[in-house]
C-alpha cells in the first residue's frame, strides 16, 4: 500500500466518497445532491492528486500520463451521476460515458482488445438491452401525470446498505491491487505456449502461411498436423511438443511418413484467444448466469409492459362507457 498511496489517505477518501454518494442518492423529500457531488468530487480529486504527487516524487518529472487523470475523473463523475440520477434513461446515457472513459484507460495500458470489447459488448449490445427494458417497463405518461415516474425510479432503495457494500468492495479491491494476491498465477511465456497448444488449427494456419509467403519452415497444402491414435483406433490429440515448440506433421494422407516442424518464431498467444480460453475454461457458469439474468430482466419488462397496457385499456374502456352514458343521459 505504501508503494502507491498512503493507506490512511486512501481509506479516508473512500469513507468520504461513500458519504458523498449516500447524500447524492435520490430521496423522496430532502435533496442533498449538490453537497454529495461536492464531497464525492473532493474525495476523488484528493486521490488523483495523491497519485500525481507520488508519481512526480518518484519520477522526478511531470505527470506520467495526463490522459489517465482526465479519463479517471470523467469515469468517476459519470459513474456517480449514473447511480444518482432519478431518471433511468439518463442513467443509461451516463453509463455510456463511463464505459467510454474506461476504454480510454484501457487504451493507455495498450489493452486494445478490452477497449474494443467494452464498446461492442457494453456500450453496444448490453446497453441497448437495458434501454429496451427501461422503455418497456416505464409507464407511458398521461395528461394528468406528464413527468411522473414510478417510486422505484425516483427514490433510492436501501441507500445505506448499497453504499456500504459498494465502497467496502472498493476498499478490498484497492488493497488487493496494492499488496497483491499471492494465490493468483502470474502469466508466463510457458503458460502462454500451453494455452496456444490448445489451438492446433492456428498453429497449422501459421505454418501454411509461412509456405505461402515463401519462407522456410512451413508445411505444404497437402500436409496436416499428425494426431495420436487411441486404443479403439480413433484419432486422438494432436502431437504437439510445448517445451520445444514443435509439432508432428503428417506428410501424406495415407498415414505414412511424418516430420517434426518448429513453430513460427513470431507465433504468440493473442489477447482474444487468451481471454476466450479463460472465460470458457474457468468461468463458463458466470457467462451462463449473466445471460439468464439478462433474459429474466427482458421477460420481467415484457410482463410489466403488458400490465401497463391492460391498465390503459381498462381506463380507456371505462372512460368510453362513462362518455356514452353521459351522452345517453343528455339525449
Amino acid at each position: 500500500m505504501e508503494a502507491v498511496i498512503s493507506p490512511i489517505i486512501l481509506y479516508a477518501m473512500i469513507v468520504l466518497g461513500a458519504l458523498g454518494v449516500l447524500l447524492s442518492l435520490p430521496r423522496a423529500r430532502a435533496n442533498f445532491a449538490l453537497p454529495g457531488f461536492l464531497i464525492g468530487a473532493t474525495a476523488g480529486g484528493v486521490v488523483l492528486l495523491a497519485l500525481a504527487s507520488k508519481a512526480v516524487a518518484e519520477g522526478g518529472g511531470g505527470l506520467p500520463n495526463l490522459y489517465f487523470y482526465l479519463f479517471g475523473f470523467v469515469a468517476l463523475a459519470s459513474g456517480l451521476r449514473m447511480i444518482t440520477h432519478p431518471k433511468p434513461v439518463y442513467s443509461a446515457l451516463y453509463f455510456i460515458m463511463t464505459i467510454l472513459a474506461t476504454c480510454g484507460l484501457f487504451l493507455i495500458l495498450s489493452a486494445v482488445f478490452m477497449a474494443a470489447a467494452l464498446v461492442i459488448i457494453y456500450a453496444g449490445a448490453i446497453l441497448i438491452t437495458y434501454l429496451f427494458v427501461i422503455m418497456l417497463a416505464t409507464q407511458s405518461p398521461t395528461e394528468e401525470m406528464v413527468e411522473e415516474q414510478p417510486v422505484f425510479d425516483r427514490v433510492a432503495r436501501e441507500p445505506v446498505l448499497a453504499t456500504i457494500s459498494g465502497f467496502l468492495l472498493l476498499a478490498m479491491l484497492s488493497t488487493m491491487l496494492a499488496k497483491g494476491v499471492p494465490m493468483l498465477v502470474t502469466p508466463s511465456a510457458t503458460n502462454a505456449d500451453e494455452i496456444l497448444a490448445q489451438f492446433p488449427h492456428d498453429i497449422e494456419k501459421a505454418l501454411r502461411h509461412r509456405t505461402t509467403m515463401g519462407d522456410e519452415g512451413g508445411i505444404l497444402p497437402t500436409e496436416t498436423l499428425a494426431r495420436s491414435v487411441n486404443e479403439d483406433g480413433t484419432p486422438g490429440e494432436f502431437v504437439i511438443d510445448v517445451a520445444n515448440r514443435t509439432v508432428l506433421v503428417q506428410v501424406d494422407a495415407e498415414g505414412g511418413a511424418t516430420r517434426t516442424v518448429a513453430w513460427p518464431e513470431d507465433l504468440e498467444l493473442g489477447h482474444v484467444q487468451a481471454v476466450g480460453y479463460e472465460l470458457i475454461k474457468g468461468h463458463p457458469g458466470a457467462i451462463e448466469i449473466a445471460g439468464v439474468i439478462l433474459l429474466m430482466a427482458m421477460v420481467g419488462s415484457v410482463v410489466l409492459a403488458r400490465k401497463h397496457m391492460q391498465i390503459d385499456e381498462d381506463a380507456k374502456r371505462a372512460q368510453a362507457q362513462s362518455l356514452a352514458s353521459r351522452e345517453g343521459a343528455s339525449s
